[in-house]
């Protein structure tokens, strides 16, 4: 591609809403250009079951639906690049052009921008969870739970998410032990109150995972126990919990950092988009997915937020004069 060409539409990210909105795109005649980033096909490709995604009665592995949207894309021309994005310009004139830097030096111009960075779980850092995630090590309870049902389970986090993942969870498995780090929730009065009539649940505060036990499969977790004693935190207790699933539940990240000062963003860092559309508040940029969604953060969600993401560009394209 030409430094000097001006594109219609410029894709970062290659989850299901970067995909979603290239196919799209591509079907709409803007050419997209699909910059895949550092983790080309988003979470899908960390996980090895996806049963819930329509159109596969017998479930499929996430990088292989991942590489099925990809070749969707693909046959309606959309070009995929495996670079990731360095820089970003971004106009605020309506019709304006946007000035896109990859990592491998080059420049490319365009009047849309689709952002589908996606956001990043937080896990706790251990080796032992990053070598069992996908085998008994999840981060989203809607996604994995079913592989759980009548299984001992424990969800580690104490806000709202950790709390609604334990009520959701505790309907399908035998036992929800729920691991806080402080010694107080931090999630709402009504979650707790919600999960306090629950009576397969229960809650251990200042507990710290400090290791996930099992060699190819989740079989349980040592935990450290501490006290605060003379305002210090202190290690009083090592406690193994057997449990078959580990769900972390301690936040997201979105990957938004490229657009800090240009973009509108929310104080958690996710991209602010106009109500019932993925306008953002600059012209010519859209932004779909879980950079955009603190709720629901599901593939399928993802790929129909990507879906308005183009047909909202199709749509602010065909507004500018024919000349711009």
């Amino acid at each position: 591609m030409s430094d000097k060409k001006v594109t219609d539409c410029i894709i970062i990210g290659s989850g299901p809403a970067g995909y979603s909105a290239a196919i799209y795109a591509s079907r709409a005649d803007l050419n997209p250009v699909v910059y895949t980033g550092m983790e080309p096909g988003g979470q899908l490709t960390t996980t090895i079951d996806v049963d819930n995604y329509p159109g596969y009665p017998n479930g499929v592995i996430g990088p292989q639906l991942m590489e099925n949207l990809k070749k969707q894309a693909e046959r309606f021309g959309t070009i995929v690049k495996t670079n990731h994005i360095v820089l970003v310009d971004l106009s605020n004139e309506k019709g304006g052009i946007h000035q896109i830097h990859a990592d491998d030096g080059s420049l490319v111009k365009t009047r849309g921008v689709i952002i589908a960075t996606g956001a990043s779980i937080k896990y706790l850092g251990l080796e032992s969870e990053q070598r069992l995630r996908g085998a008994g090590v999840s981060a989203c309870a809607t996604c994995d739970g079913f592989f759980y049902k009548g299984k001992d389970i424990a969800v580690v986090g104490g806000g709202d998410t950790a709390l609604e993942e334990a009520i959701y969870l505790a309907k399908i498995c035998t036992k929800v032990y729920i691991l806080v780090r402080r010694d107080i929730f931090r999630g709402s009065k009504a979650m707790q109150r919600r999960l306090s009539v629950l009576s397969n649940v229960e809650v251990l505060f200042r507990y710290e995972v400090e290791e996930v036990l099992g060699k190819k499969v989740v079989e349980g977790i040592k935990a450290t126990v501490w006290e605060e004693k003379n305002g210090k935190k202190t290690i009083v207790e090592r406690k193994i919990i057997n449990i078959e699933g580990l769900f972390i539940a301690i936040g997201h990240k979105p990957n938004t950092d490229l657009f800090e000062g240009q973009l509108d963003l929310d104080n958690k860092g996710y991209i602010i988009t106009e109500k019932s559309s993925t306008r953002t508040n600059k012209p010519g940029v859209f932004a779909a997915g879980d950079v955009q969604d603190t709720i629901y953060r599901q593939a399928i969600t993802s790929a129909g937020t990507g879906c308005m993401a183009a047909l909202d560009l199709e749509k602010y394209l065909s507004e500018l004069p024919q000349n711009a």
